[in-house]
């Protein structure tokens, strides 16, 4: 089965969640408008929203970037990542 990225980023204001997939000119995606970090049962549930699941053995990993490289002194931009499959049957 065919694993894909999932990432999920902020900077400060909403969460965006998507599914990289490369070629397509949209990617699925889920937004939270406010709030603390999303929790890990949160993420699964908003993958699975666009039909995809943890890939077995897979983890969120963490980075963090600023709005402008190379400059320490603008806002952090935190992105989270992890390996999805598509959820059996679901048509992402």
């Amino acid at each position: 089965m065919s694993t894909w990225r999932a990432q999920m980023a902020s900077d400060g204001g909403p969460w965006s969640l998507y599914v990289v997939v490369y070629g397509e000119s949209e990617w699925p995606t889920v937004q939270w408008e406010s709030g603390p970090v999303p929790t890990g049962a949160q993420r699964r549930e908003a993958l699975a929203s666009l039909g995809y699941e943890l890939a077995p053995g897979a983890e969120w990993s963490w980075i963090e970037d600023s709005q402008k490289p190379d400059d320490d002194s603008t806002p952090v931009v935190l992105i989270a990542a992890v390996d999805v499959r598509e959820q059996e049957g679901a048509t992402a």
